[in-house]
């Protein structure tokens, strides 16, 4: 079974003649063991494009030492990393399936093969704290690194460096032990790991991201809008693990990824080229789709059970909850199986190579040159008149239609908020008063469409009860309770309309 744990550590660089530094007085630290060297080997696997390591991902196999084995280390949003763990296998064994499936999102369908083997003579000595606790482990590693397949043969490299890693202890014990490390003649390491450095010239001929810098109204349009690009790009990435392994949230977070990408490249298109941002968008609907089938079943079973939980015990005739938990859940079982294939499809891969040609060289035409309060600003009201059309074109008489009707508004509120999101960066709280308005909104009319949607799938189970000869009472009186919530809903409405069109909502937007 695959171990995973957080890692904590620092990393130090130091002269291969500076003598190893006293940790006997550091806070918390009782004892300090004796010290252990040992010899390890690890070979380091990437794709071609070194997509792990560009990504701040590392996955090894190493030998020697007592942590032998593969180790996979993510980053963490914390800014430490994430390790898992497989045990070791024959000489010439593959790359763990269950270590590959965690990085599928870089990897996708591309050869892992070692890049980089580092040998390492490592001495480690472990703080001991109150009742023998290891508060964290100091390592003191003379490393020899050699780098494969850039096509001029292999490049050998040697440094020293000073590692402290938390076991038991806290952060504040770490700070003191870097600063002991600093005192005595060592600095901090300018790498995430030993791989980015053995490696440092082989990334340095690669594509590299454009810098992110700070955003203002006075900022290029086109550099607020690769801002938010980067970031949805790099959250959908993030999530496609947690979304493959239907952990809590993961799901919904992936497809919120995908929609913010997708309603970024519809809201800003003027600023890019359309013959790439066009089908990119097509296939961003497409995952997000994949995606909303897995995520729904979820809601609805959620919903309906929390639903039944509050109604008094006398009320609830027959195993409906049993009902809904099996039927329901089969379905979210069934879409997430479709959504994980989806995910392990070359149409998806494809997709992720798309994304990364995006952000290594976006499409931008002239109007991204421009200022963000001249350029990005009419944008964000041309979201907003989408809105206000739907609204003032007026419900439909038709009960079908003028569902239909919120539901579309609803929509379009939340490509609204999504462009006042992508732009509070540069203009703070006015855009971030917009964004929270038309999120009023959308909820407001989420929770109508949910209720349609309830409304439908309990129609459908009561007949289904009905005719298995059940009693479905209970049924049709959680089709009434969603009625009134659809009608509350409704009645909410006009007052979150109200707030997002407001003169005072609107002022710094151009017409």
């Amino acid at each position: 079974m695959t171990s995973e744990h957080i890692e904590v550590e620092r990393k130090f660089e130091v002269g291969d003649c500076v003598p190893w530094v006293d940790l006997a007085e550091l806070p918390a630290v009782r004892a300090v063991g004796s010290p252990s060297v040992s010899s390890l080997e690890a070979s380091y696997y990437d794709t071609d494009r070194l997509s792990l390591l560009r990504a701040g991902i590392t996955l090894r196999r190493r030998v020697g030492g007592p942590d032998s084995g593969w180790h996979l280390k993510l980053p963490s949003g914390s800014g430490d990393r994430v390790e898992f763990g497989e045990p070791l296998g024959p000489d010439d064994e593959p790359v763990p399936a269950p270590l590959v499936d965690l990085v599928r999102a870089w990897v996708r369908d591309h050869e892992l093969r070692p890049v980089a083997v580092l040998r390492t003579s490592r001495t480690v000595q472990l703080l001991i704290g109150d009742s023998d606790a290891v508060l964290a482990e100091a390592a003191d590693d003379m490393v020899t690194a050699r780098a494969l397949g850039n096509g001029a043969g292999p490049t050998v490299s040697h440094w020293r460096e000073w590692e402290i890693e938390l076991i038991d202890g806290s952060t504040g014990l770490l700070d003191a032990a870097g600063a002991r490390m600093v005192t005595a003649g060592a600095t901090a390491s300018g790498f995430s790991s030993k791989l980015e450095r053995a490696l440092h010239d082989r990334l340095a001929e690669l594509p590299a991201r454009s810098p992110i810098g700070t955003s203002s109204p006075r900022s290029r349009a086109g550099n607020v809008v690769f801002a938010h690009l980067v970031e949805q790009v790099d959250a959908m990435l993030t999530r496609d693990r947690q979304a493959r392994y239907d952990e809590p949230d993961g799901v919904h977070k992936m497809r919120v990824a995908t929609r913010r990408l997708r309603s970024a490249l519809a809201t800003f298109r003027p600023l890019l080229d359309r013959a790439v941002t066009d089908p990119l968008r097509a296939e961003l609907k497409w995952i997000a789709a994949q995606l909303g089938r897995a995520r729904d079943a979820e809601v609805l079973r959620m919903r309906l059970l929390d639903e039944i939980a509050q109604e008094p015990g006398e009320l609830v005739l027959g195993h409906v909850s049993s009902r809904i938990e099996a039927e329901l859940s089969a379905d979210h079982r069934t879409a997430h199986d479709a959504l994980v294939l989806a995910m392990n499809s070359d149409r998806y891969y494809r997709l992720l190579d798309r994304l990364d040609q995006l952000i290594e060289a976006p499409p931008w035409t002239r109007l991204a040159d421009g200022r963000a309060d001249k350029v990005l600003t009419r944008r964000i009201r041309k979201s907003y008149g989408r809105v206000e059309r739907l609204v003032s074109a007026g419900a439909p008489r038709r009960r079908g239609e003028r569902d239909e009707w919120y539901h579309e508004i609803r929509k379009a509120a939340k490509r609204l908020r999504y462009a006042a999101e992508s732009v509070e960066p540069a203009f703070g709280t006015l855009a971030a008063d917009l964004a929270e308005a038309a999120e009023t909104l959308q909820e407001v009319l989420g929770e109508h469409q949910d209720s349609v949607v309830a409304r439908l799938a309990l129609r459908d189970l009561g007949a289904r009860i009905h005719l298995d000869g059940d009693n479905a009472f209970t049924i049709g009186r959680l089709h009434a309770l969603e009625q009134v919530r659809g009608q509350d809903a409704v009645a909410r409405f006009r007052p979150a309309w109200q707030a997002v069109s407001s003169k005072r909502m609107l002022r710094w937007l151009k017409s």
